[in-house]
Order: C-alpha cells, then sequence, then structure tokens
C-alpha cells in the first residue's frame, strides 16, 4: 500500500520509485507531495492554463497528462544519465497553481506562486499549461537572479509585438525582452519554423539547422552564446514534428524528433541552469498518450541535467 502511495508516504532523495503505474497518487514520477520547502532542492510545480491560446485550447489539462505519463516511466535511472536525479536531489511536487475566476488572468497570481519556489532557494520545474506561463516565470526568476538567458525550443518564436496587456502565447517573450527580463544576446531560439522577420536579436536555429547537424553541435553553440549567464529553458511540446508531439494546440509539421530534442538537452551539462518548463501539452489531441510521454521524457532529462549541471557546478 505505502509504496503505490510514495506520493503521500515517500520520502525526498529516495531515488526513482519502482511501483506499478495503474495506481497509487499521481505524483510527478512518484515524487513526495510537499506545501513546505524547507529541504527541498527543486519542486515542481504545474499551472494549468490555456486562456492565452491562439488555436486549439485544452493545454490546461497538460500538467496532469504529463504527471500520469511519468508514472510509466518511473521504473530505472534514465538512460544515458550517470545518476538518479531523485536520489542526487530531494525533488517534491509541489502541486499546481491554483487558478480560479477571479485570478485567472492575473500575471501576478502566476508569478507569486513560482516565485514562492524560487525565493525559497528552490529550482522549480513546470508543467503547462499553455506559453504564456513562462512569462509570470521569468518574471520570478529575473527578479532572483537578474536578466536572463533562454533556450527556448519551439516551432514559433513568440516574440510577435502586442500591447502590455495583451495575454497571448505567441507575444510572451517581446515583453520579456522589452523589460530587460530575458537577455536576447545570450538566448537561442531551437526549432523554428513559421515566419518571423524581427528576431528581437535572439539567435535562430531552426529545424532545418537541426535537421542539417548534431545535437553535439547544436548544444556548443548555445553554450558559446551562454556563457556563464543564468539559464531557464523552456519547451514547447510543438518544437516536436506532429508525428512525436501530435498532442498540441498549434502543431507544425517538419519539426524535431524527440531523439533530436534529447540528444541537445543531453550535451548541456555545465550549464547554469536555474529554472525550466515544458508547456502546450494538450491531451485532448493525442494518441496513446504520445506527446504526454515525450514531455514526460524531456521534463526528468531537464531534472538530470540540472543535477549534472549543479555537481559539475560544485566540483569545479
Amino acid at each position: 500500500m505505502s509504496s503505490w502511495d510514495s506520493g503521500f508516504r515517500g520520502k525526498l532523495g529516495q531515488g526513482m520509485s519502482h511501483t506499478p503505474s495503474f495506481g497509487g497518487a499521481v505524483s510527478f514520477f512518484r515524487t513526495p507531495f510537499r506545501a513546505n520547502l524547507s529541504n527541498v532542492d527543486l519542486a515542481v510545480t504545474g499551472v494549468p492554463l490555456d486562456i492565452a491560446t491562439t488555436n486549439r485550447s485544452g493545454a490546461r489539462l497538460g500538467p496532469r497528462a504529463i504527471r500520469n505519463a511519468s508514472l510509466s516511466l518511473a521504473w530505472e535511472r534514465p538512460w544515458p544519465w550517470k545518476q538518479d536525479p531523485f536520489a542526487a536531489l530531494h525533488v517534491a511536487d509541489y502541486g499546481d497553481c491554483e487558478l480560479t475566476s477571479e485570478n485567472l488572468l492575473n500575471i501576478s497570481h502566476i508569478e507569486s506562486h513560482i516565485a514562492s519556489i524560487v525565493n525559497a532557494g528552490v529550482a522549480a520545474l513546470i508543467l503547462g499549461g499553455d506559453h504564456f506561463i513562462s512569462y509570470p516565470s521569468l518574471r520570478a526568476h529575473a527578479a532572483v537572479h537578474g536578466p536572463i538567458s533562454l533556450i527556448h525550443f519551439d516551432a514559433h518564436t513568440d516574440t510577435w509585438p502586442s500591447n502590455s496587456g495583451d495575454v497571448n502565447h505567441g507575444t510572451m517573450f517581446y515583453h520579456a525582452a522589452q523589460e530587460g527580463i530575458i537577455n536576447p544576446a545570450s538566448s537561442t531560439q531551437i526549432g523554428i519554423r513559421t515566419t518571423n522577420d524581427d528576431t528581437l536579436g535572439f539567435h535562430i536555429l531552426s529545424a532545418a539547422d537541426v535537421h542539417q547537424t548534431s545535437g553535439k553541435h547544436i548544444a556548443n553553440l548555445i553554450l558559446e552564446r551562454a556563457k556563464d549567464s543564468p539559464v531557464y529553458i523552456t519547451v514547447d511540446i510543438d518544437c516536436l514534428d506532429p508525428a512525436f508531439a501530435p498532442g498540441t494546440g498549434t502543431p507544425v509539421p517538419g519539426g524535431l524528433s524527440t531523439f533530436q530534442i534529447l540528444s541537445i538537452i543531453r550535451e548541456l551539462i555545465g550549464i547554469n541552469l536555474v529554472g525550466m518548463d515544458i508547456v502546450e501539452v494538450a491531451p485532448a489531441y493525442d494518441h496513446a498518450e504520445i506527446t504526454a510521454l515525450a514531455a514526460a521524457q524531456i521534463a526528468i532529462e531537464l531534472l538530470c541535467l540540472y543535477a549534472e549541471s549543479r555537481q559539475s557546478a560544485t566540483h569545479t
């Protein structure tokens, strides 16, 4: 009984929990739920918002779908990483940002939720939700770390100009750049395959660029640009080709394979990673959990990257 409910009864730092995926509490990779962040290194939290979508809605169910898909992957150390991130780190599932009719459009409400993690000295892995949630998350992170270098996997640049009051999942990085929250000169966007002539100074690595070279080469270009600056990784699941991620609101053919994005992430060890999110999983359009599984795998590999990079920084 207790092994199935490790979300309620599990211990921080216990490592991967090898239990059947069909029962028990649905926490992220069976990590223990915590409302208190003392003794926690990294908190996983969901932001079930999709009112900023411009095509198909449904990403509000993304955090739940990613958690559920993660259960079938939570049985051994992720290959090919050297350590179990749940043994190397104290990782907790912090639940979801509570969104009600009163605060649904309140950017500061989401920012405050994420700030409650970051201000406690805890790293955050955020599950979306539509991509707009990255904006309040970046505001919370920049308040602690200063201007952020953004590593952005997406089919779209999300830097289209808009009025400051707009809530739109295609404009948030325009606002973030204008406010100085992120530094385009040290940032890279990967997988882009839609037209936006004004790059705002971001380095663009299109999907075609990724297809024509190796993950290691792409990672080296990212690392050269970011250097030692604080880095936030954001993954819009539509960076993947619809063959690998059909369950998303704005799919674009010609994207990355799951292997390609994972091969890039695995080569980013040593980066100064301070925060991360994965967004735009819309399970209503998914098939056989293909998209949710891809998102859960990307999420756990981001956790592995954080653990390895933190260990690398400690030993230098």
